[in-house]
């Protein structure tokens, strides 16, 4: 893998935390810090924080090339505070943009999460992008739940993947009459 890749997928995930940012900067303080009636534990600070805390475990290990994942701070001013959040976001984005000079292929031990042992695993830069950016889309859906619950209108493609979002732009428009309705 070349540089070019690492910094397209720099792009991807810089692209993620950059709708987190606006997202954070249109929501009032009480929907990004409650949880919906019959969502528990479930709020829109909670899933952004474990995803900010995914980049910072990720962006620490460069440095040392080695990464734990479970080594996650649970900074609980990221998930009530969407200002705290928002300077945490942008920080995020700068730090992903200076190490776009890396190559994707550069190797690094990423440690098993959930392991009562600490045995580590290989994977790469841009496996390690790769997946930030599936993990971020993953709770990106669960936020969009989250403020559907809370009544706050969602754009559709929030939260969904990029391979969905082509299958469902390929797929033909199925057009439904009224006497074709069950």
């Amino acid at each position: 893998m070349t540089k070019e890749t690492c910094s397209e997928l720099i792009g991807i995930n810089v692209d993620l935390l950059q709708q987190a940012l606006s997202l954070a900067g249109r929501l009032d303080d009480a929907t990004f810090a409650t949880s919906p009636p019959g969502l528990e534990p479930h709020r829109v600070g909670s899933h952004l924080r474990h995803v900010l805390e995914f980049y910072d475990c990720f962006l620490a290990g460069l440095e040392t090339s080695r990464i734990d994942y479970d080594a996650r701070k649970h900074n609980e001013a990221l998930e009530r505070d969407r200002h705290v959040a928002a300077v945490k976001i942008s920080s995020i984005i700068q730090q992903l943009k200076h190490a776009s000079s890396l190559p994707s292929s550069s190797i690094l031990d990423v440690r098993r999460e959930n392991g009562d042992t600490e045995v580590y695993l290989r994977s790469s830069v841009g496996r390690e992008l790769q997946a930030l950016s599936s993990h971020t889309i993953h709770h990106f859906a669960l936020i969009a739940v989250t403020l559907r619950l809370h009544g706050v209108a969602v754009d559709p493609t929030f939260g969904m993947s990029p391979s969905t979002l082509r299958f469902q732009a390929a797929k033909p428009e199925i057009v439904f009459s009224e006497a074709s309705q069950w």
